[in-house]
């Protein structure tokens, strides 16, 4: 992962796009970037593993949309949005030891205070949006009322004692 360079596809073909929406998740973490044997990279040299992640995810998300919002004037038709995460909602443990996420009631969370309020919920995006043509479409908040939502045990590849409580039954927010 090349942190200060937007990725090739997107250079490639940002010019045939009216629409780009930006997000990264929860993968911004030690334990996938081993797993995944990931190895960043910034200014052409390899970072060490034991850099800290949360600033290599700042600076990565500040730089993308600087960089996007550079090429906005070229491509007045083009419209960008950065997506904030998608929030986890597991409980008793995380999804490799135990963790579930067994709701099926609906609206079932304390965030709705937030939602009302219209406080970004993901402070990096927003911060990093400001001032710039990149719009936030802020569903954290959203999402964590909808945490009936997720593939949970149901899904396809569902595996005894692991539940997926971070991706969606539907590709997006259902409402």
């Amino acid at each position: 992962m090349h942190l200060d360079r937007p990725p090739t596809f997107l250079r490639e073909f940002l010019p045939r796009l009216d629409v780009l929406v930006l997000n990264t998740g929860h993968h911004w973490s030690p334990l996938k970037l081993h797993s995944n044997h990931w190895v960043i990279h910034m200014g052409g040299v390899s970072i060490p593993p034991s850099m800290d992640i949360g600033q290599a995810r700042n600076f990565t998300i500040h730089g993308i949309v600087k960089w996007v919002d550079s090429r906005i004037q070229q491509q007045p038709s083009l419209k960008v949005f950065y997506r904030t995460i998608s929030p986890r909602h597991f409980s008793n443990g995380e999804w490799y030891n135990g963790g579930t996420c067994d709701n099926t009631i609906p609206f079932m969370s304390e965030k709705n205070d937030q939602v009302q309020t219209h406080k970004a919920s993901d402070l990096v995006p927003a911060k990093a949006v400001e001032g710039t043509r990149v719009k936030l479409l802020d569903i954290t908040a959203l999402s964590a009322l909808r945490d009936e939502g997720h593939v949970s045990k149901y899904g396809v590849r569902a595996r005894h004692g692991s539940q997926d409580c971070l991706h969606w039954c539907l590709p997006g927010i259902p409402d």
